[in-house]
């Protein structure tokens, strides 16, 4: 009648991750980016150590859409230069390591991509804590505003009697 607890769960955290989605930075983005596609290679690593081909395959395709689709069609390579242009060609290696692991049953490949994944991931949670702490150091100066160009409707000021 109402279903299993492990698809009311499933739909638990499908809800909690697509509100995150909805409710992220560009930057949190690309972390979560970089999160599902650790977390695909991991299960692909199990599925192909427990020879479920099917499962493994799934695994490893998840994993290619994420650093496909999703980390490496976020480059901007006009503005990002030749970072963007390393990064491209880094995700690429990646895509190329992730099909041979599948193809030849090497999880040493998954291992490598994994290894890649999570120090990018660990760079790029830095460069986005650096950049907060900076905003967030960052002096605002006070802006003058020249109340006349409001003519009658600047604030005035008021003096209020004492009784």
């Amino acid at each position: 009648m109402f279903g299993s607890p492990k698809s009311g769960a499933n739909a638990y955290a499908k809800v909690a991750m697509e509100t995150g989605v909805l409710t992220a930075s560009p930057h949190q983005l690309i972390v979560m980016l970089f999160d599902g596609a650790i977390g695909a290679i991991q299960l692909a690593e199990k599925e192909m150590k427990a020879g479920r081909i099917a499962a493994k395959s799934k695994a490893i395709s998840h994993a290619v859409n994420i650093v496909t689709e999703g980390l490496r069609a976020s480059l901007d390579i006009k503005t990002g230069g030749a970072i963007a242009e390393n990064l491209d060609a880094l995700y690429a290696y990646m895509i190329e390591c992730l099909m041979m692991a599948h193809l030849k049953n090497q999880p040493e490949m998954l291992t490598e991509v994994q290894i890649l994944l999570q120090d990018l991931r660990s760079a790029w949670i830095a460069i986005g804590g650096e950049a907060q702490t900076a905003a967030a150091a960052a002096p605002t100066a006070p802006v003058a505003v020249n109340m006349s160009a409001y003519g009658t409707l600047a604030p005035r000021a008021y003096s209020f009697a004492s009784a």
